[in-house]
């Protein structure tokens, strides 16, 4: 059995997941579970996109994810910071996998999945619907709550809960 084939002689089957997971929410962790089911590897690949100032750095993203994946066997935490069809090349992956929540997202992935299949025909897309009651949630959202103290406990898992508590100090408790 060559490192590239499953038990049954089977070519494996790898998809990449890419995202900047700034933080990881239930709706990220969704589409991961999803993806698990269907592919022998899932490689959760964080962005590291200089041109954005996250929360979170691409360290801690990974721990996070590390740590709400970790009941997940065939699923791989990584980070890139290249083209994606050229990450993909060096997994060894054939599918990119993308959660969409709207029509929005649909237009921008659409766009993105035929630019990626321009730079490289054996690279399919595959859109995940996601789950109705997580098509509001954003990572963007969280934060925002969070930089409020508001409850978050139903946007992520415990562990990023506190990692988000862990970042932004309660009103009224600044330093003064």
């Amino acid at each position: 059995m060559s490192p590239h084939q499953n038990r049954n002689g089977h070519e494996t089957r790898v998809a990449v997941y890419p995202g900047s997971f700034d933080p990881v929410t239930f709706g990220h962790l969704d589409i991961i579970r999803r993806a698990a089911k269907q592919f022998d590897r899932v490689v959760v690949a964080v962005l590291n996109n200089t041109s954005k100032s996250p929360l979170f750095s691409v360290e801690e993203r990974k721990a996070l994810l590390a740590e709400v994946t970790r009941d997940l066997p065939n699923v791989e935490i990584d980070s890139f910071r290249d083209l994606l069809v050229r990450y993909m090349r060096s997994k060894r992956a054939q599918v990119i996998v993308r959660g969409i929540r709207s029509v929005t997202d649909f237009e921008y992935e659409l766009q993105m999945a035929s630019t990626n299949r321009q730079l490289d025909e054996g690279i399919e897309t595959v859109f995940m619907m996601t789950n109705p009651k997580y098509s509001y949630l954003s990572s963007s959202i969280v934060k925002e709550i969070a930089k409020f103290n508001g409850p978050v406990q139903d946007l992520v898992p415990p562990a990023v809960e506190a990692a988000l508590q862990g970042k932004y100090v309660p009103p009224g408790n600044e330093a003064k």
